[in-house]
């Protein structure tokens, strides 16, 4: 059923135009945004500051380069290629496994060398890159996400998007590959987005393709029984990217690997609004809340304030 203006404005929903007039263009200042719309910057960026990330195996600059690919990758056998301008999940390919001769994708699809160089190539080429301009391809290591989340992914990762406002922690959810979306944790495509309660880590309400989801349509799990370790971690590395990159209003996709914990994958300086439909609440009055806060305070401070101002019990 369609919501009435007046509806959407009573449930705090933020709409395109006041996130950006009101949020991004008030606290972002544009020439930060290379810091994160390019993936290799962030990645540099994030070491500086003490925030984990994907190790770095390498970068393909130029098709000159690729030549070297068989040799930069000799000696791991999982690895994810990336283009540093990519946007929506766009060129990311995950190889899970490897031989003498061949690339084994999540799904068991089987690649050679040659496939590997063409897709670095198209990266290159700016295929995949904002306004398909001219790229670099990174290399990172694999990430073996945490076994509590085996029975909530079909054939991919499962990040979490955090939603950081003048440092604070606002709003969160996790997105779950399916095999609707091939794999991929993009709500778009078919994945599912829990929102997850800021207090906790539970999950409080799910959907996929914007309707009410209660269980994993592949594995037929549970959502209510979802629930994220090392929840306060994962906050306060996210709380950190208000210092790192010094924008006021960005989504931070984090990830928890199963040796490393929790970890940064990327930013982005005009995070989407879905994030809203899988918390079942609007974002407004937890950014007027923010809003009327004193600045300064440390990330420690501002996630203990969020817990205990945005807690609450579980909706699935």
């Amino acid at each position: 059923m369609w919501a009435t203006p007046a509806k959407l404005r009573a449930k705090g929903i933020v709409g395109m135009n006041r996130r950006n007039i009101r949020y991004i263009g008030r606290y972002n200042r544009r020439r930060l945004y290379p810091l994160v719309d390019d993936k290799l910057k962030t990645k540099l960026l994030a070491q500086q500051h003490g925030i984990t990330t994907p190790a770095l195996i390498g970068t393909i600059t130029t098709q000159f380069g690729i030549k070297q690919l068989e040799v930069l990758l000799a000696d791991h056998p999982g690895f994810v290629i990336k283009p540093a301008k990519g946007s929506g999940g766009k060129g990311i390919l995950v190889i899970e496994r490897c031989d003498s001769a061949h690339f084994y994708k999540p799904s068991g699809a089987e690649l050679i060398l040659t496939d590997i160089e063409r897709h670095v190539s198209n990266i290159l080429s700016g295929l995949y890159s904002l306004g398909g301009t001219p790229d670099v391809a990174l290399i990172e290591a694999l990430i073996h996400f945490d076994e509590a989340f085996a029975d909530y992914s079909y054939e991919g990762v499962p990040d979490i998007r955090v939603i950081i406002f003048r440092g604070y922690p606002v709003m969160a959810m996790m997105r779950l590959s399916t095999a609707v979306s091939d794999g991929k944790a993009n709500l778009h495509q078919g994945a599912i987005g829990v929102g997850l309660d800021i207090g906790s880590g539970s999950a409080v309400h799910g959907v996929q393709f914007n309707r009410r989801c209660n269980h994993h349509p592949d594995t037929n799990h549970a959502l209510a029984d979802l629930y994220i370790p090392n929840w306060q971690p994962l906050l306060l590395l996210a709380a950190g990217c208000y210092e790192m990159t010094g924008l006021g209003y960005i989504g931070t996709d984090m990830v928890l690997d199963r040796h490393h914990g929790p970890m940064l994958l990327e930013l982005n300086a005009r995070p989407g609004l879905t994030i809203q439909m899988a918390n079942g609440e609007g974002l407004k009055p937890r950014l007027d809340c923010i809003e009327q806060q004193p600045a300064g305070r440390p990330p420690a401070e501002r996630v203990a304030f969020v817990q205990q101002q945005f807690a609450r019990r579980s909706a699935l």
